[in-house]
């Protein structure tokens, strides 16, 4: 697959069609002006410079940085060409518009050092516009202010949607971040969970070395199996760990699921809670992280619920277990709505996906076919678990 293969979508395509059909009515319309005032073969310099820069911007995909120096240079020796050999005033109408295009797109994508420098020659290329210029009765030369308005424009075309991703690239991550330090203070529990275990164990051999020393090998055996869940608990937490400050501690206390199902009962529709067969409060079963987890994910999908669906009259909550994996799915029955589907994909979400994505676990949040909408994730249990 080449480079055009991998950075131009279907849509970009069809976009950059478009843009084509506007290059060439533009280059059209200034052509027979050109030839109207001018006379002669005048209108061909300017048409085939701007149709020059045109193309150019048209594959400015395949490298948005050389594509806009590039164009940069074409403009400026049309220019300088027009200034010498006493041509048209230059850029023209459709160089303009491909400079603003390349510029715009290289302010919008490329590293700030690449973009500012782009842009730079972009202004660069309005004040060389002088230098073709011809009077005019505003003081400012005709070609030089729309010159600058299309340098303009490229700047605010370039620099919105990049403050805008920047933003929400910013939000995300501190989403990820408190994410990451509220697994980080969940740490010390996991660890004493396990170290109490262990320490349990510890007294309970020594008893039985006393009494029945030969099943000293088996009392060993279970506290070596218990050191290890520790150590594999421990790393899957561990790694987590960014930037500690002296924020207090975030720990979800000893509510289960039904309490939190319970409370939300009370102020939403109806909720239908479904736990692993026979274990009554099944979560209890699983080591701390994971059934912190499996709180998180109901948790924030039944605040979803509440924010967004409004008009929903049901919620399921499904807890199941095989195995190797529990599996959480959070489902509603709110009427379809388009704009409730962009504001259910919210940081929550990204936070979610964070610690799952750090314990093995999966998670797929969408819209449902028909109505309503669904929260889907799988969490690994560890190997003793399994059993």
């Amino acid at each position: 697959m080449n480079v055009w293969d991998r950075r131009a979508r279907p849509a970009g395509i069809a976009a950059d069609l478009g843009l084509g059909a506007v290059f060439a009515a533009v280059l059209a319309f200034w052509a027979s002006r050109i030839a109207g005032s001018w006379g002669g073969g005048y209108w061909q310099f300017g048409c085939a410079a701007g149709a020059a820069v045109c193309v150019i911007a048209l594959v400015r995909r395949l490298d948005r940085s050389r594509a806009a120096v590039a164009g940069l240079a074409v403009a400026v020796a049309a220019i300088l060409a027009a200034r010498f050999a006493h041509l048209p005033a230059e850029p023209g109408p459709a160089m303009v518009l491909g400079l603003s295009v390349l510029v715009g797109s290289a302010v919008r994508t490329l590293p700030v050092s690449s973009a500012c420098a782009i842009a730079a020659g972009g202004f660069a290329v309005v004040a060389c516009s002088l230098l073709s210029a011809h009077a005019s009765s505003f003081g400012v030369p005709a070609v030089t202010m729309l010159n600058g308005a299309g340098w303009l424009a490229a700047l605010v075309a370039g620099l919105c949607p990049r403050l805008l991703a920047a933003r929400r690239r910013a939000a995300a991550e501190k989403v990820r971040r408190d994410e990451r330090l509220n697994l980080a203070r969940e740490l010390h529990d996991v660890v004493a969970h396990h170290v109490t275990s262990i320490v349990l164990q510890a007294q309970a051999a020594r008893l039985v070395t006393r009494r029945h020393p030969e099943k000293t090998d088996a009392s060993l055996a279970d506290i070596e199996a218990a050191g290890s869940d520790a150590l594999a608990a421990t790393r899957r937490v561990v790694g987590l760990l960014r930037d500690v400050d002296d924020a207090a501690p975030a720990t979800l206390g000893p509510e289960r699921l039904s309490d939190l199902v319970r409370r939300f009962d009370g102020r939403g529709p109806a909720v239908h809670l479904r736990l692993p067969e026979g274990e009554g409060q099944g979560e209890s079963v699983w080591p701390p992280e994971v059934t912190s987890t499996v709180y998180r994910v109901v948790q924030e999908s039944l605040t979803n619920v509440s924010r967004h669906a409004p008009h929903a009259r049901s919620v399921t909550v499904s807890v199941t277990q095989d195995r190797e994996v529990v599996t959480v799915e959070v489902v509603d029955d709110a009427p379809s709505a388009s704009a409730r589907h962009h504001r259910r994909g919210g940081y929550g979400l990204t936070g979610m996906r964070e610690r799952l994505d750090a314990l093995g676990g999966t998670l797929r949040a969408g819209p449902r076919p028909g109505a309503g909408w669904s929260v889907l994730a799988t969490l690994p249990l560890p190997a003793r678990k399994r059993r």
